[in-house]
């Protein structure tokens, strides 16, 4: 069955169409489908052949738009038609009955027609407005729903798409979505298409997502390595980690820190990913330099998505990173960042801008970006009133506010915060929604937590867990 994150490539042929597409099948996208009418049959027939042995590397389908001889040529797994090209039965003659047939169709009536032809899998659209082609008809999701309820044969939803509305599209019975733009304009393909190929995740058994959590010990419990175990675990996931530092403290605050050497870091990272297919990847503690850096390698060459907690400070002050830690965090890693997610303190440390109010918090958000993080959640804890987070996702600018609970019992929040977002993400929740969902977690579980030492008590995880549940049931529940 035809599923998964459908690649349609586009006409800015820069000479780079071959890496791009090559990023996106390394990103997860299982469907390539190659447009090139305008350009010279030779070379057209070329990039076909090189494409075609790119996607068969990666076990991905290579289709070919609009020119069934073309595909016949290079041997594609099928063509994709439109509504003013040949008929289906056309297509199958040059084919043959062993290759996929798609055609582009913008309603009921021309969905049922396509699938009585004998077509393969069908193409609905524009889903959402796009800028991709002019003069294209905007179908919506509730046509989506229609069809859905009138065919058997797979869709692919097409238009528009982005990883909010690849969710809605999923949701609205779609198999398959096709992106253009979303992928091939990004400056990273692979972390582009990664983003996307997660949705697909989200109607999987639990345990349901990898996430791979890189921190340090809390030999207390509350926070680090295990607040992130613990995170990943009770909201079904399956959860790995890499140790960068032990840590003795208690809820008083940190006695004393001792760093795991980079060697023994590196091969305990190398061990999980070379097992272990990873959906995220939530960085906590790394201590010093070294461990950064060799982190942010991995991350780099993986094109993993990776949510960074910048842990530089201890609730009670004490600093938790050194100078070449520090450096390397924002010279390397916040580059390879999909979604970064500092404290005020922290973010005073990394840009120089002590915010106090929602305008500076937004300012120093985009300074962050402009460092090279790809998203930013700036948490707002620290200022008075409700606790309202920036969220900037690219562009975009989100404010989210949570009631704020009068206790000291907020251990491990920033730790519990950044894998609960990890976690959401591996189990296909777009970013925005993972980031409210992870924020609705850890209200939960600092409104629960209860005393249990002389200092900040940790959060309650396993109230949190289900509780957050119980909602989810009961907004389903019709």
């Amino acid at each position: 069955m035809l599923s998964g994150l459908y690649l349609i490539t586009d006409d800015n042929h820069d000479g780079k169409l071959q890496t791009k597409v090559k990023a996106a099948l390394t990103g997860g996208a299982k469907v390539v489908q190659y447009r090139a009418k305008d350009i010279r049959p030779d070379d057209r027939r070329e990039m076909a052949e090189k494409l075609n042995e790119l996607c068969h590397d990666h076990k991905a389908l290579f289709i070919v738009n609009d020119l069934p001889e073309l595909a016949n040529e290079v041997g594609a797994d099928g063509v994709h038609l439109g509504q003013d090209d040949m008929t289906v039965a056309q297509a199958r003659q040059i084919l043959g009955h062993k290759k996929l047939i798609g055609i582009s169709t913008h309603s009921v009536d021309e969905a049922l027609k396509a699938e009585a032809q004998g077509a393969d899998y069908i193409g609905i659209g524009s889903i959402f407005p796009t800028g991709s082609k002019n003069n294209t008809t905007l179908v919506g999701l509730a046509t989506l729903t229609k069809v859905r309820r009138a065919v058997r044969i797979p869709i692919v939803a097409i238009g528009g798409i982005t990883p909010e509305g690849a969710f809605e599209a999923l949701e609205a019975g779609a198999d398959s979505i096709a992106v253009i733009s979303g992928i091939m304009a990004d400056s990273d393909p692979a972390r582009a298409a990664k983003e996307y190929s997660l949705i697909f995740n989200r109607n999987k058994p639990v345990p349901n997502g990898n996430v791979l959590t890189i921190a340090g010990s809390d030999s207390s419990g509350g926070a680090g390595i295990q607040a992130d175990i613990k995170t990943i675990t009770l909201l079904g996931s399956y959860a790995s980690s890499v140790l960068t530092a032990l840590t003795a403290q208690n809820t008083l605050g940190v006695i004393d820190t001792y760093a795991v050497h980079t060697d023994f870091v590196e091969k305990q990272l190398e061990a999980v990913l070379d097992d272990i297919p990873i959906d995220t990847v939530k960085t906590g503690m790394l201590s010093w330099g070294g461990i950064v850096s060799r982190i942010a390698r991995a991350i780099e060459d993986r094109s993993l998505l990776a949510v960074v907690d910048p842990v530089m400070v201890a609730k009670g002050g004490e600093a938790l990173l050194d100078q070449g830690a520090h450096d390397s965090l924002i010279s390397r890693l916040l580059p390879q960042s999909y979604l970064l997610t500092p404290n005020l303190p922290e973010v005073e440390v990394m840009t120089g801008i002590e915010p106090r109010t929602i305008e500076e918090m937004v300012e120093a958000g985009h300074n962050l970006q402009e460092l090279g993080a790809r998203n930013v959640l700036i948490k707002g804890g620290h200022l008075s009133g409700d606790a309202t987070d920036i969220l900037l996702l690219g562009d975009t600018e989100h404010h989210l506010t949570a009631q704020r609970f009068d206790t000291v019992n907020t251990h491990g929040t920033g730790c519990t915060l950044s894998s609960a977002i990890a976690t959401f993400l591996a189990q296909g929740y777009p970013l925005k929604h993972a980031v409210e969902r992870a924020k609705r977690f850890v209200s939960l579980a600092i409104e629960h937590s209860v005393p249990n030492g002389q200092g900040h008590g940790a959060v309650n995880h396993i109230i949190a867990a289900k509780l957050l549940q119980q909602e989810a049931t009961a907004t389903a529940t019709p």
